[in-house]
């Protein structure tokens, strides 16, 4: 429980020196949070960022309400709708339906007096537009994020100019295609041939749909040296696609995101090299926290970069007690 001992002393931190406070008054009405996160319960992509979530609303004192999407855009837009229709103190929405769908919501939100604030796929002109009303950002860098996640399948080896690889992700939507791009960027600028192949809503909402597409391509391309994707629940699957495609661990070099326990288990069987650890159960915690701090205390919007990292073989070991812990 290290982390969220230390989340507690950043809070302390926060109130004790920041504020100059030596005791805060218990509010006479609970806050009330309604927080998007993403997929679907329990998943990798989705199960630390809510831990973090739960664990800043329970230190705070935050009656939280969590809202869950199976990542289908028009979902998050009807869940941001039901939210405001809710009229709490804090809204958390994600990125990924785009600014032009998302600015008028928050107009909305915020005209009605609730703080909105943002995670896991940024919206930089919201955030820019409505920072004093405490729209913050927590997140990875996602460009940087695949982009080292992309030099890592390089640097494993194996890897030669000319190589083919893919890059299979949600190529249509701007806003979560950033990650992905760094992936194509350094396998490009290692030399390799990489494509592009766009993965639609139904495999986004349900990953196994991707097994027969992703097999289907490998047989069409036997000399496919490389496949990367910052799909949480795509890279879950792909060792299925492997031992089905007739392949071993190591044969093809393998790129993805996220940390479910399918996940670790596949990077200590060889079957992934790397995955981008984009911090999730800070992505859930920092949200919570940016909503207490402008709720009690007007604070603006703040950017909290939850870094960018990737699990290998080198590091699995010791970052795997933490993620079954629920808290990377």
């Amino acid at each position: 429980m290290k982390l969220r001992a230390l989340m507690m002393v950043l809070l302390m931190v926060i109130v004790f020196v920041v504020l100059g406070l030596t005791v805060i008054s218990a509010q006479d009405d609970t806050i009330v949070m309604y927080m998007q996160m993403g997929g679907d319960p329990g998943i990798a992509s989705v199960a630390a960022r809510t831990s973090g979530a739960q664990a800043a609303a329970e230190a705070l004192g935050i009656e939280l309400v969590e809202q869950y999407s199976s990542w289908d855009q028009q979902k998050m837009i009807e869940a941001f709708r039901q939210a405001i229709a809710a009229q709490p103190d804090c809204i958390e929405i994600m990125g990924h339906p785009g600014e032009e769908a998302m600015m008028p919501l928050v107009e909305e939100a915020v005209n009605a007096g609730i703080i909105v604030t943002s995670g896991n796929n940024p919206m930089p002109n919201i955030q820019a537009r409505f920072r004093d009303q405490g729209f913050g950002y927590a997140g990875a860098d996602l460009y940087a994020g695949g982009h080292l996640t992309g030099e890592a399948m390089v640097a494993a080896g194996g890897l030669q100019p000319g190589d083919e690889a893919l890059v299979y992700d949600i190529w249509h939507q701007e806003l979560r295609s950033r990650s992905s791009q760094g992936v194509f960027d350094a396998l490009t600028e290692a030399g390799l041939v990489v494509e592009q192949l766009d993965v639609s809503q139904e495999v986004d909402s349900e990953a196994s749909l991707a097994i027969p597409i992703l097999t289907a391509y490998m047989e069409a391309h036997p000399n496919l040296k490389a496949i990367g994707t910052q799909h949480g629940q795509i890279t879950g699957i792909l060792p299925t696609v492997l031992e089905q495609a007739g392949k071993q661990p190591g044969e093809i070099v393998v790129g993805g995101i996220d940390l479910g326990p399918e996940i670790v288990q596949a990077i200590k069987d060889g079957w992934i090299t790397a995955s981008f650890d984009q911090a999730l159960y800070l992505q859930g915690y920092y949200p919570v926290l940016q909503c207490w701090l402008t709720k009690n205390f007007y604070y603006p919007g703040m950017h909290f970069d939850t870094g960018v990292g990737t699990v290998n073989t080198g590091n699995v070991d010791l970052i795997a007690p933490l993620i079954e812990q629920g808290i990377r």
